[in-house]
Order: structure tokens, then C-alpha cells, then sequence
């Protein structure tokens, strides 16, 4: 049998031209045949047991379906790798990260980041090829290898905020898991994104700032029609028409500072002061920020004031 018989064509086509060992022999392949296309070179060897049947360099896809298919039955790509399809990442991993089933033990793999899991069936994406994880199983999955919470909630974020999945099914598939780091931190995340959080910056607003002084709650990604434009704030205030906006970035150009400046005194001639802060401020001096914040609530007809967080709160100084 040759690979070029229509029996081959549809497997081949779908896996990008490539094939295991057992499904060659499956499809009629000799030991002998598999051999000799090898030698010649119009094989190629991608792994132990996987072949690109074609010459020249394999494509993306076909580097992944070799890692899937060198895996063995039941594998799934994960993490980075099912980030990089789900467009979920921008970089490329150098590594390609597989999930197989927990009773599946692979050995002797290069290249390859070897996961083991007892839900696979339920994690797999039911269509998508070549075989991944779901959206939501793939943020979990980043979140429990992340560095940090921080690097936990980014990925909340990019898969909430790019709109390719919400808090409420990430919510679903974190229940349903039974070890899970983080999962306190997860869960309270997920309910600021709800609400509008895009960032960590803004998350480390809410948690740091607004909320253990007992600011009031803001509008996250508050609409605001500035003439014919319109504008999403980080953080409104309506009835008092303060905004907060936070800023991620060290520094700017000088045109994003000067942009920044024009939309400022816009919302200022439609009655809103702008406040501004940036990581330092907000993740070193929380309490001086919910103070200054405070201040022009008060100023603006807010009839509360900021509570103290703990002892040196600059909060404490307010007047009762």
C-alpha cells in the first residue's frame, strides 16, 4: 500500500501529514516498507514511532500532531501549547506541553512536557484539532504553573478580556477540581473580572485600595461619550464624578502623555476629575492613594471617609 492511496489521504490530511508507527502498520505499511521510506528520506522521523511523510521542514501543526501522536492514545495538548492554539499566547513555547491520561506513562521524549491527568475526557476539546485542552481547562492549567498569583490573574484576565471565555465558566471549571493552588485568590478574581477588572493593576486596586478602605465601589469600564467620542474608564465614581485611572506601564511617549492630558481636561470640562496612578503607587502606597482618593470624594459630596487598613493608615488621621 502506498501513502498516497485514497485510504490514506483524509488521516493524513487531518493529522498535516503525519503518522505513528501503529497507524501505519493499521493502515497496511509493512515493517519493511516503513523501513525502506525512512532510508530513502521521503520519511522523516519527528519521534520514536512518528512520521512526517513528506521532506523539508514540518510546519507548527505538523510538530504538534507528532507530540500528540508520540504521546499515545488519549493525549491532549496543554497549557502553553493549547494557549498558543486557543490564541490565548503570544509567544510560542520551545517546549510542547501534553496532557495524557494518568494511567499513561511516556518515556524517553524530547521537546515534550509530560502532564497527567484523571479527567482528560472532560478537559479535551470535543472538535477542535489536532486534540486540546478546552479554553477554560487550559487557564486553570496556566494558573497552577504560574510563577505567582500575578501571573495567575493575567491569565483570568486575557481569557476574560479577550472575550474567549467568562468568570462564570472558568468559575465552573475551577469547581471541578479538586487540588487547586491559589483557588481562594482564584475565585475572588473572578468575581472583579465579572465586574469589569481587566488587569493586574486594577485587581490590585480593588483588593489593595478601594476595598480595605471602604471607598465606595466604582464602575469598571465606565462608558463616557466625550463629544462624538466615547471612552471607557478604569474607574468611575458617577454620582460624584471623580475617575480613577490606572496605569501599568514605567513610562510613556511623550504623544501617549499628551493624549492622556487632552482626555483629562475633556472629562474635566464634562465635570469629572481625573485621578491617575501607576503600579508603584498603588501596589507600595495603597493607603496614601486611598486617602488622596478620598479626599476629593469627600470634596466632590461624599459623606463617608476612608477607614484605616491597620496601624500607620494614613486613613486614621481623618476626622471622625
Amino acid at each position: 500500500m502506498r501513502s498516497d492511496l485514497p485510504d490514506c489521504r483524509e488521516l493524513l490530511t487531518e493529522q498535516c501529514g503525519v503518522l505513528s508507527r501503529r497507524q501505519a502498520l493499521c493502515l497496511g505499511f509493512s515493517e519493511d516498507m516503513i523501513a525502506w521510506r525512512l532510508r530513502i528520506q521521503s520519511w522523516q522521523r519527528l519521534h520514536a514511532g512518528v512520521y512526517a511523510v513528506f521532506t523539508g521542514e514540518p510546519s507548527r501543526a505538523a510538530v504538534l500532531w507528532a507530540a500528540v501522536l508520540r504521546s499515545g492514545p488519549g493525549t491532549v495538548l496543554s497549557h502553553y501549547s493549547a494557549a498558543e492554539l486557543h490564541h490565548l499566547s503570544d509567544t510560542v513555547s520551545s517546549a510542547i506541553h501534553v496532557t495524557v491520561p494518568l494511567s499513561h506513562h511516556v518515556r524517553g521524549t524530547t521537546g515534550l512536557v509530560i502532564h497527567r491527568s484523571s479527567r482528560i475526557e472532560a478537559a479535551r476539546h470535543p472538535s477542535l484539532l489536532p486534540p486540546r485542552t478546552r479554553i477554560e481547562e487550559t487557564v486553570i492549567d496556566l494558573t497552577q504553573v504560574a510563577h505567582n498569583f500575578d501571573d495567575a490573574f493575567h491569565w483570568l484576565c486575557r481569557a476574560c478580556g479577550g472575550r474567549m471565555t467568562t468568570s462564570d465558566r472558568l468559575l465552573a471549571a475551577l469547581a471541578h477540581r479538586k487540588k487547586v493552588r491559589y483557588r481562594k485568590e482564584l475565585v475572588s478574581g473572578l468575581a472583579v473580572i465579572k465586574e469589569g477588572v481587566h488587569s493586574n493593576l486594577e485587581f490590585r486596586y480593588v483588593r489593595g485600595v478601594e476595598r480595605p478602605h471602604r471607598l465606595p465601589v466604582a464602575h469598571r469600564q465606565a462608558p463616557v461619550s466625550i463629544g462624538a467620542g466615547r471612552r471607557y474608564l478604569d474607574n468611575l465614581y458617577p454620582e460624584f464624578g471623580v475617575a480613577v485611572e490606572l496605569d501599568g506601564h514605567a513610562a510613556h511617549l511623550a504623544q501617549d502623555r499628551w493624549r492622556d492630558a487632552h482626555r483629562d481636561n475633556a472629562l474635566t470640562g464634562a465635570g469629572i476629575i481625573t485621578l491617575r496612578y501607576n503600579w508603584g503607587d498603588v501596589t507600595r502606597r495603597p493607603c496614601t492613594v486611598a486617602a488622596e482618593i478620598g479626599t476629593v470624594l469627600r470634596s466632590r459630596g461624599w459623606t463617608c471617609r476612608p477607614c484605616p487598613c491597620g496601624p500607620g493608615c494614613p486613613a486614621r488621621r481623618w476626622p471622625s
